[in-house]
Order: structure tokens, then sequence, then C-alpha cells
């Protein structure tokens, strides 16, 4: 049975994979060495230099293309290693077109790193497509998308900016970090890159930091790998190998993630000291129907604002929170909390964040897979 026809949970376990060519280990290998003997200059078996390519990063790599349903995988350190050099692609005078709502560190190496070398980014909210169009012009090389955004929730119709995308000539990556490849395949639904952090839900575990980029077209990937191997930003054996036992039960932890986070988001909605709830699955969530349709299930991020609450109250909860753990980073089988405004989105500005929906009293919450109902007690104690 061919790679491209076999199931998604099948893919976690073997897609991309095959026994170890030495000894036949079902489990890649971790190769931990930085160079590989040569018969005669040039001559080797496929490996010459860990920085340009390492059999368990190949290994991941392949993994990564097969659960994405794409042709090309790339690793990196981690996922703004992975972002820079998306961005890499481009030169002085180009623009990208980015959602408002996004994960601080991205608004951060776009703003601070690259805008100073000419690139030009314009951050609109894109549940309407309009606003994108209206930004389009012929400097517009790359849309950059999230979805679900960090941490407001907010759900983009992949394939409808793809549509524009295809038009005008202009490449769209968006990042599937909140979904993974469980809930969306994006590359399906017309984008040319899909980044991970796959430190999160890849990984699985919290003990890892990974990037990664998949693509379908030969010459971009081909433009990745050149980038990839020249900058050097790639990861190591130890945690390629990580990921790669964390991607064999992505499908089932996201099973759980996506139970447990429908419990948590229901009793938050519930819970009259509870002002609003961001969540993709409930009926009068924005865009639910667009979710509902490029998305498998509906996740396990949830934020939340609680009621007549300031940016001391907010600490204060999550100070409270015993189960939870108030920690940067999402997507491992524990629970955690966090505070965008001091945490994740420290570095964007007060007034930019507020404009997105970011106020000082949001709590963002990646439900793990413990068991429902102690996460619900955590949660009514540490409210109040």
């Amino acid at each position: 049975m061919g790679a491209k026809t076999i199931k998604f949970n099948t893919k976690t376990i073997h897609g991309g994979q095959q026994p170890d060519k030495a000894y036949g280990a079902v489990v890649p290998p971790i190769y931990q060495t930085s160079t590989y003997a040569q018969t005669t200059p040039g001559g080797h078996k496929g490996y010459e230099y860990s920085r340009s390519a390492n059999p368990t990063r190949t290994a991941l790599e392949n993994s990564l293309a097969s659960i994405e349903n794409g042709e090309f995988g790339l690793a990196f350190g981690s996922g703004l290693a992975a972002i820079d050099a998306v961005i890499k692609l481009l030169e002085p005078g180009d623009e990208v077109i980015s959602t408002n709502d996004l994960y601080g560190g991205t608004y951060r190496i776009f703003k601070k790193i690259f805008e100073k070398f000419g690139i030009v980014f314009h951050f609109v909210g894109m549940k309407s497509i309009d606003a994108i169009r209206d930004k389009i012009n012929s400097n517009t090389k790359l849309i950059w998308v999230e979805t679900p955004t960090n941490p407001m929730m907010n759900i983009i119709d992949i394939k409808a900016v793809a549509e524009l995308t295809n038009t005008n000539k202009i490449l769209l990556a968006v990042d599937n970090t909140f979904a993974t490849p469980y809930l969306q395949t994006p590359l399906n639904l017309g984008a040319d890159i899909v980044m991970h952090s796959a430190t999160k839900y890849l990984g699985g575990h919290s003990d890892t930091v990974v990037g990664a980029l998949v693509v379908k077209n030969k010459e971009l990937a081909d433009r990745l790998y050149f980038i990839q191997n020249a900058s050097g930003a790639v990861c190591g054996p130890m945690d390629s190998f990580l990921v790669l036992r964390g991607i064999k039960t992505l499908h089932v932890r996201m099973q759980r993630h996506c139970e447990n986070g429908k419990a948590v988001a229901e009793y938050l909605k519930g819970n009259p000291k509870v002002e609003t709830v961001y969540w993709p699955g409930f009926n009068d969530h924005p865009n639910y129907d667009i979710a509902k349709e490029q998305m498998k299930d509906f996740g396990g991020m949830i934020s939340f604002v609680p009621k007549g609450s300031n940016y001391e109250d907010a600490i204060k909860i999550v100070e409270r929170l015993q189960i939870f753990t108030l920690a940067e980073s999402l997507g491992g089988v524990e629970s955690l909390a966090g505070h965008p405004a001091s945490m994740t989105h420290a570095s964007i500005p007060k007034n930019e964040r507020e404009k997105s929906g970011v106020v000082d009293a949001l709590i963002r919450l990646s439900v793990g897979i413990e068991d429902a109902e102690d996460l619900i007690a955590d949660l009514e104690q540490a409210i109040g």
C-alpha cells in the first residue's frame, strides 16, 4: 500500500519511515555525529556533515511531509528558525500581509529583525477576506496566516486566502501549530508552505524545541533547503528523535485534547464569573462554519476573560492554579495556563495587542490530556 493511500493514524506511525538500513531498527536511531567517513572526496553514503543532513533528522523530515500531505519536510532548531527561513525567501521592498492576531515571537521577528532590512509588514484582521484583498499590491510576495490564531482563536478561511494568492502569484504560508495536521491540512486547501512549532503538539511532551516547514513544490523546497543549510538553524538528532516519537501518538493525544478542550470551554462559558470565552467550537464563534469545514475538530486551545477583571486579577487567577501549570508554550500532555499580555505576547506593544483583543485580563489555556473533571475543578477554585 502506497504512503499516499494510507490514512492519517497510520501515517503518524509509518508515514515516510522504513526500518534502519544498517541493522533493521524499527525506531530510527539517534545518529549523534557531526560528520561521516568518506571513501574518497565526495564519496559518501548520502551524508557528509550533520548541518546539511543527518539520518535522524531526515527521518523526521520524511514523517513531517507525510502527515501534512506534502512532498518535502524541513526541520529546524525552533519554530522561529523555521519562520526566519521563510522570510529569507524575500528581498528588500517585498511586502508581507500577516494576520494581526498572531504569536508574539512571530510579530517580533517580523518587526524587530526583518523590517530593518526593507521588508514591509501589514497586520490585518483576516476574518474578512476583503481586509486582505485591500492590502495586496505588486510588491506583495507573502501572506502569513495563523488559524486558529494565537491567542484569540480566530478562524481564517485558508481556501479563500489561497484563491487570492494563486490569482496574484503570492506565496501563502500557514502556521498550523494550534491545529496540527490531525485537525487540518493547509496544503490540501491551497497553501504553499506549512509551518509548525514542533515544540508544541507534534513533540507533545514539553521536552524539546523544534520547528518545521512542509511544502509540495520542489523548486520552493530547494530554495528553503539552501537557506536551511546556509543559515544552519537545524535541530539536533536527539530533538529529531523526540519529535518523531511524539508524532507516533499525535492522533490519540489530539483526540483527548479535543475532548477535554470541549469540556473546559463549555464549563467556562457556563460560569457566571467568566465574561468571554474564545474557542472555535461554539456555534456563535465568528467563522464557526469555516472552522467546521476546514477542521476535523476544534482543538484544546482556549482563551477567556474573567468578568470584571484587570491585569492584576488575571495574574492572581493563574497563580492560584494547581493542575494547570503557569508556563510558556502549549501542546504538551500537561495542561498549561498563560497570561499573554505579560508572557507570550509581551513583545507586542499594548495598543497593538488590544486592537486584536489581547486585553490585560485575557488568560490562555492549553488543555492537556488529564481527567477533564480535575481540570474543571482546578479552574473553579482558581476563578473563585
